[in-house]
This record gives C-alpha cells, structure tokens and sequence, in this order.
C-alpha cells in the first residue's frame, strides 16, 4: 500500500475542518492551530500551567578551563522560577562553545543530569559550534504517580489534571528564559530535544514555546509522533495503565478506542508549523511502532504548506532503514536498531539543524 492509502485506512481526523465546520484556510490556520493545541491539551497533556512571573539563575558552579579540550566552558545553573507567591528551583549544565559569538543552540531534556552522557554527545555538539543547556527530567518531578513531589507538590500537590509531561515541559521553557535574558545565541536556529517519553515533552514543548524554531522528538512513539488510529505496539491502554500520570487522567477514556479518537498525533505536529520538526525512529523499536510515526509526519505535512512551507518530503511509500528526509519543514530518518538515543540519530538531526 502506498502511504496516501495508508493514511485514508486509517481515517484520521481531519486537521482541515474547524470543529465547528469552517474549512482551514492559510488565512485561518494559526486559529485552527490554537484550537489544536486546546484539544490536545484536554485530551492528551492537560491544561498549560501559568506563565511565571519571574526566572532568575545562580551559578553555582563553573567547570575547569580544560574542559572539551578548552573548546567550551560548562556552568552548574540552578534556575527559580515564581508562579503568584509559589517558587519552584531546579539545576541545570549550561554548556558554550568558546569563540562563537551566536551560535545555534540546544536545549536538551535528559533522563539523568551527567554531562557528557550516554544520550548526550556534548563534545560533538561543541565541535559544531552548538551550545547547549542539559537538565534532568526527574529533577523537575519525579517520574511516579506522585504529585507531591518537586513542581508538581509546588504547583498543587494534587492529582488534578495536569500530567507530569506537561510539566517537563514546561521548565525545558524556564530554561529557555534564563538563556535568552543572559547568553549571545542565535535565536534563528534554538531547539529543544529529547528522546523516548522525553521526545513526547520536546514536542509538547516545541508546539507550546514558539521560540524554539526545531524540535527534535527521538523514538517518541505513543502519545508523541505515533498516530494511534491503526498503531502497532504500545497502545493507549497499556501506556495509560502504566504511565497515567504523564497525561490527563481523561486520555485513559480513549484506551481500546482509538479508532473512535476525534483527534490524533498528527494535530500536535501540525500546530509546530511554519516552525521545522524533527522524527526519528529505529527499525526494531516497534513498540514506538515506526511507520506509525512515519505516517503522522506525512499525515501533519500538508498542514505546512497553508504556511507556504514544504511541510514532509519523502516518497509515497514506507522508507526503508537508512532512509533520511531532510528537505521539507518535517525531517525524518529510519535507522537500524533498537529503542535508543544514539550518535548517529544526533548526527543526522544535526545536518538537519545545522542546514
């Protein structure tokens, strides 16, 4: 099956109709856009916390000038932010590569604070000129159904209806904040990245935060880039039966339903547009379910071009591994392997970035 007749088998919601049945023009698309991110936010991720009224940062500590080979300086930042008489603080690496007035730059949403690490290639990323900010997810909340602990305890200590990812999310924005108040980067070229769970919050990050003009989401699967409607491997019953908590409590109504779904993954790629969105997948990770995701770039596509941007360019079949999709507003690759952040899935995001 080619994939225009995959995605009608799948009868998806329709990205080009109002849900009151005004047709989606160029004119109207950024309303539509607005209503996307409404639905997705009732029905996946819960409601968008308030802006803060402050960010500030303290050093706390600086790395050694040798560090990268001297080619970057490092910094421990802890960020404090303020929402009404509430604070909520959380640590961060900051790290610039030397001798590069503007350079692109990464916010980077991590399972663990080490930098460098397994998922985060900092030396390579410094050799291309890019900086970066690191923190660690469970620094903000920890990744249970507990929330009174962290921002979640600060922000209600409740159950309520956010889920924890909105949360993540959220302070990857924080970050951002404190960046852009204080360091020289080239705000044309900011992303924000992260893999698995945490490539679901770069996207709810990206289509929430305007100023981060790439986002990267890595084997993000179900509840990230992964259409439901049709999907293979993890479905909406076992992701909501056990990890509940990174969504609203009302996304488990969809589990065993989601061919009756009145919305898909492909709304929140398509409320990212005319700002660029990055995919990638590994052949063996079928929980994540590759030509699921696949499907929702091309699905999300044509939603760019109201924006007069190429939306995804690729062929009208299911790529092969190895395949790479670079030329669109959506890029796109297919590597060998497993479920993983590798250098080679960095490697290729960052021609992507970096064009």
């Amino acid at each position: 099956m080619t994939v225009k007749e995959q995605l009608k088998a799948r009868q998806l919601p329709d990205l080009f109709t109002f849900a009151d049945g005004t047709p989606v023009t160029a004119e109207n698309a950024a309303r539509r856009q607005a209503e996307l991110m409404e639905i997705m936010r009732r029905e996946v991720y819960g409601p968008a916390v308030p802006d803060p009224d402050y960010v500030s940062g303290e050093v706390v500590s600086e790395g050694r000038n040798a560090d990268f080979a001297g080619k970057a300086s490092r910094k421990q930042i802890r960020i404090t932010f303020g929402i009404g008489e509430k604070s909520f603080s959380f640590p961060m690496v900051l790290v610039m590569p030397r001798n590069i007035e503007k350079p692109p730059f990464a916010v980077i949403i991590n399972f663990r604070p080490n930098v460098p690490d397994d998922y985060i290639p900092a030396e390579e990323l410094v050799d291309k000129g890019i900086g970066f900010a690191a923190f660690c997810y469970e620094d903000i909340t920890a990744d249970k159904d507990d929330f009174a602990n962290g921002f979640a305890g600060v922000l209600s200590g409740e159950r309520g209806e956010y889920g924890k990812i909105t949360l993540w999310a959220y302070c990857a924005s924080r970050v951002l904040d404190y960046v852009l108040a204080r360091i020289n980067v080239n705000t044309e070229k900011i992303a924000v990245c992260g893999h698995s769970r945490l490539g679901k919050t770069a996207l709810l990050a990206g289509a929430c935060d305007t100023r981060f003009g790439f986002v990267y989401s890595n084997n993000s699967g179900c509840g990230g880039a992964a259409l439901s409607h049709g999907k293979n491997g993890e479905h909406i019953s076992d992701i909501t039966t056990r990890y509940g908590y990174w969504f609203t409590p009302g996304y488990a109504k969809w589990a065993e339903r989601e061919q009756e779904l009145p919305f898909d993954q492909h709304f929140l790629l398509a409320s990212i547009a005319p700002r660029k969105v990055y995919v990638a997948s590994a052949l063996e990770d079928r929980w994540a379910d590759p030509t699921s995701e696949y499907l929702s770039c091309h699905a999300a596509g044509e939603f760019f071009r109201l924006f007069e941007k190429p939306g995804f360019v690729a062929s009208d079949c299911l790529p092969d591994v190895g395949n790479v999709f670079h030329a669109g507003s959506i890029g796109y690759h297919l590597r060998a392997g497993m479920h993983y952040w590798s250098r080679e899935d960095w490697n290729l995001f960052l021609k992507f970035f970096l064009q």
